[in-house]
C-alpha cells in the first residue's frame, strides 16, 4: 500500500504508512518534524507507536546533527535468522526439553554467563574500541557495575523485554532459528550517558526544544564525534551478540537433533541504529528507531508477536521510506496495561501450539498487546516482498 497519511505541521512533512496512528505518536512525529536539521521528510512505518522522545517505527534523516534519544538505549537492537536443513517432522514431539536446554545454554533476562562464552579474539577486537571510549568519558565507565566483566559476560545473552529466541517453521515445513536482541547493558549505559550529555548541551545554549528528549549533538562538536564512535561500537557489539547467541543455539540443536546444515546464510540486521546513507541528493545520517533497512534486494526480518506469524522479506528500495520497512508488529498498549488486562489463562490461549513460558513475567508480551501483523504487512507492500512466512513452535522470552 502507498503512503496513507501525510502530516504537514512541521518544517518538513511526515509520510505515514498506516492510518492507525495513536494521538501521542502523532504529536511526537510533529515535534520531530519541527527540528531544523531534518532532511526532506520523516517516514513512519506501519508499526509506528509512541516511544520516548522519538516515535518507535520512525525513519529520521538528519543533516549536521544527531538525536541520541531517537536511537534510544537499546542501540543496535535487531534480528538474526537462519534456515536449517531440518524439516518439521524431524523435531521432537515434545519441545519442552529443547526449550529448557536452550534456556540453560543462553542466559535470559538479567542473567549472564559465568565465564567468557565467546572467542578471545572477538573480545579483544571489541575491547580496544570500548577502552578508547572509557578513556575519553570516564563517567561512562562508572555507570556500570564491574564494567569489564559485565560487557564480556553479557555477550551471547538474550536480555529481557521483547527479546526472544524462536524455533520456527516456514511454508515448506523447513526449520528456522530466529532471535531478537541488542547491545545489552553496555549499550544501555552508552545510550543513557549520551542522551543526558545532549540534554546538558542544550541547557547550556538555552535551546528551546519541542521535547526534552529531542536534545541533539551538532556535527563538528567533540560530543558529536564521540557519539558516532560510541553508537558504532554498540552496534558492532549488538551484531556480535546475536551472532554468538545463534552459535550457542545451533550447538544445542546439533547435540539433540539429527545432523543438519545451515542452508541459508544468516540475516543479521539492526532496527535501532544510525547509519550514513545517501538520500534525495544528500549524504545524511539516517536514524531508524524501530525500522529496518529494506534496500532493493536486501533481506530482512519482520517478527510478529509470540503466537503470531513472522516474515523473511526482500526490500524494494522504496525511496519515500528511505529504503526502510517496519521492524515488527508494534505495540498497541503499554506493558502495565497488558498486565492489568490479561492473565496467564489469556496468555496460554493466545500462544496455543507454541512451546513457551506461561507465567506472570511475560504477560506484557501477550499477542493482544501488539498490532495485527497481517495488517502491518498489508500496509507495506510498496516497501517489501514476502519471501518466507514463519510460524514459531518454540519461543523463549527474556
Amino acid at each position: 500500500m502507498p503512503i496513507k497519511v501525510t502530516i504537514k505541521k512541521g518544517l518538513v512533512p511526515v509520510k505515514v504508512y498506516t492510518d492507525d496512528l495513536e494521538p501521542a505518536a502523532y504529536e511526537q512525529l510533529i515535534n520531530m518534524a519541527k527540528m531544523p536539521f531534518i532532511h526532506s521528510h520523516i517516514a513512519a512505518m506501519p508499526d509506528v507507536h509512541c516511544g520516548i522522545g522519538a516515535t518507535v517505527g520512525s525513519v529520521i534523516p538528519t543533516k549536521g546533527a544527531i538525536i541520541p534519544a531517537a536511537v534510544g538505549v537499546d542501540i543496535g537492537c535487531g534480528m538474526n535468522a537462519i534456515r536449517l536443513s531440518l524439516k518439521a517432522e524431524q523435531l521432537p514431539d515434545n519441545l519442552r526439553g529443547l526449550r529448557s536446554v536452550i534456556e540453560r545454554e543462553v542466559p535470559v533476562g538479567f542473567a549472564m554467563h559465568k565465564y567468557d562464552a565467546v572467542p578471545d579474539s572477538t573480545i579483544r577486537s571489541l575491547s580496544n574500541g570500548l577502552s578508547n571510549l572509557w578513556e575519553k568519558h570516564p563517567k561512562l565507565k562508572s555507570k556500570q557495575k564491574k564494567p569489564y566483566q559485565t560487557w564480556i559476560r553479557q555477550l551471547a545473552t538474550l536480555g529481557g523485554g521483547n527479546h526472544f529466541i524462536e524455533i520456527c517453521l516456514d511454508e515448506n515445513h523447513d526449520v528456522w532459528v530466529m532471535l531478537h536482541s541488542g547491545s545489552r547493558g553496555v549499550g544501555n549505559a552508552i545510550g543513557r550517558y549520551f542522551i543526558e550529555l545532549a540534554r546538558r548541551d542544550m541547557d547550556k545554549i538555552q535551546m528551546n526544544l519541542p521535547d526534552r528528549d529531542l536534545a541533539y549533538f551538532s556535527e563538528g562538536t567533540s560530543h558529536f564525534d564521540d557519539y558516532i564512535e560510541a553508537v558504532g561500537w554498540a552496534q558492532d557489539y549488538a551484531m556480535v551478540n546475536r551472532r554468538e547467541m545463534m552459535r550457542l543455539v545451533l550447538k544445542v540443536l546439533k547435540q539433540r537433533l539429527p545432523d543438519f546444515k545451515v542452508t541459508k546464510e544468516a540475516i543479521n540486521c539492526h532496527h535501532n541504529y544510525v547509519s550514513e546513507e545517501h538520500h534525495f541528493g544528500e549524504d545524511v545520517f539516517v536514524t531508524r528507531k524501530g525500522a529496518i533497512r529494506a534496500g532493493a534486494g536486501e533481506y530482512g526480518i519482520i517478527p510478529g508477536s509470540m503466537g503470531a506469524k513472522s516474515f523473511i522479506v526482500r526490500g524494494k528500495g522504496n525511496t519515500s521510506s528511505f529504503c526502510s520497512c517496519s521492524h515488527g508488529a508494534g505495540r498497541v498498549m503499554s506493558r502495565t496495561k497488558a498486565k492489568r488486562l490479561y492473565d496467564e489463562d489469556d496468555l496460554a490461549k493466545q500462544t496455543a501450539g507454541v512451546e513457551c513460558r506461561i507465567d506472570k513475567s511475560v504477560i506484557d508480551e501477550i499477542p493482544s498487546a501488539y498490532k495485527d501483523i497481517d495488517k502491518v504487512m498489508a500496509n507495506q507492500t510498496d516497501l517489501v516482498d514476502v519471501v518466507h512466512t514463519l510460524k514459531q513452535v518454540v519461543c523463549i522470552k527474556g
